[in-house]
């Protein structure tokens, strides 16, 4: 499969999309431009923030919920209405970095060192109306999360690993448990970044420095499909439309220099590619 082109959009980092099934809307951010964007019936509208957003989710009741580089806020569409929910004490060179919400309407969203070299980040869930949890620790670059068609499987994405962990996931507790490698990433695909699955139970993963999105079955393994795209750092992905068909896909263009930017002019685009699965649906949190 080959993604096309559906935003020329330029995104410093584009990252973090979430599919409102609700409003037929794709939410996705532009990590360090500080930026949400709305792309709805091929127009994109953006809410300008004054600090780093990691990622964004719809909620139940409307609105959004969204980690900035050390909290979490519930805000209106338009960015003007904000609630602060919860704060983190990281280090100031930490940021929060991928996240989304579980079945169960918690939003899980974790933290990387801005450096990319100390293991000073976390993973976070927030349930409405309860204190802050901390999940796991010692992470480097918190990125991609997905559950299995069950829910009862977590997938998450350490990047440096180059490592799919599985946890035992309870859905009533929100706790982790049983941690082990689902996947091993090969070097020379580039490095595992955002994650979505779908109701095969398959985990669709962007490959920064892979120009693709790579299907694996972590059951056995093997890799069952490849979308390709014209931009070597693809961040994530999601599934959408109205039959959970297409699969969405963000890029970045930093860290490119100017002949790789002229090598690949799409870069930072947002990208679509029919798929011939259903995917797992963007859940919102329950707030």
């Amino acid at each position: 499969m080959r993604a096309e082109l559906i935003l020329d959009a330029r995104a410093t980092l584009g990252e973090g999309p979430a599919w409102d099934v609700t409003d037929q809307a794709l939410y996705w951010v532009d990590i360090l431009a500080k930026q949400v964007h709305c792309f709805c019936w091929g127009q994109d509208q953006v809410v300008q923030l004054d600090e780093y957003v990691g990622c964004v989710a719809p909620c139940r009741r409307g609105g959004l919920i969204v980690a900035l580089k050390d909290s979490f806020w519930t805000m209106d569409r338009t960015g003007k209405e904000r609630t602060l929910l919860a704060r983190v004490q990281e280090p100031p060179t930490n940021r929060f970095n991928d996240g989304k919400c579980d079945p169960a309407g918690r939003f899980l969203a974790g933290t990387m060192d801005m450096n990319e070299a100390a293991p000073s980040g976390a993973l976070y869930s927030l349930a409405a109306g309860r204190p802050l949890r901390k999940l796991l620790e010692g992470i480097t670059i918190s990125n991609g999360l997905t559950w299995s068609p069950d829910y009862r499987m977590l997938y998450y994405i350490d990047t440096p690993t180059r490592q799919v962990r599985a946890f035992d996931y309870d859905l009533e507790t929100g706790d982790l448990r049983r941690p082990r490698v689902a996947l091993d990433v090969p070097s020379e695909l580039g490095w595992p970044d955002g994650m979505t699955s779908d109701c095969e139970g398959r985990l669709w993963i962007a490959l920064w420095g892979g120009g693709r999105v790579v299907c694996w079955n972590p059951l056995t393994g093997r890799r069952e499909a490849e979308v390709l795209v014209p931009a070597p750092h693809v961040t994530s992905c999601v599934f959408g439309g109205e039959r959970l068909d297409r699969l969405y896909i963000t890029t970045a263009r930093v860290g490119l220099e100017p002949p790789a930017l002229e090598r690949f002019p799409l870069s930072g685009g947002l990208f679509e590619a029919l798929t011939d699965t259903e995917g797992m649906p963007t859940f919102a949190f329950d707030g």
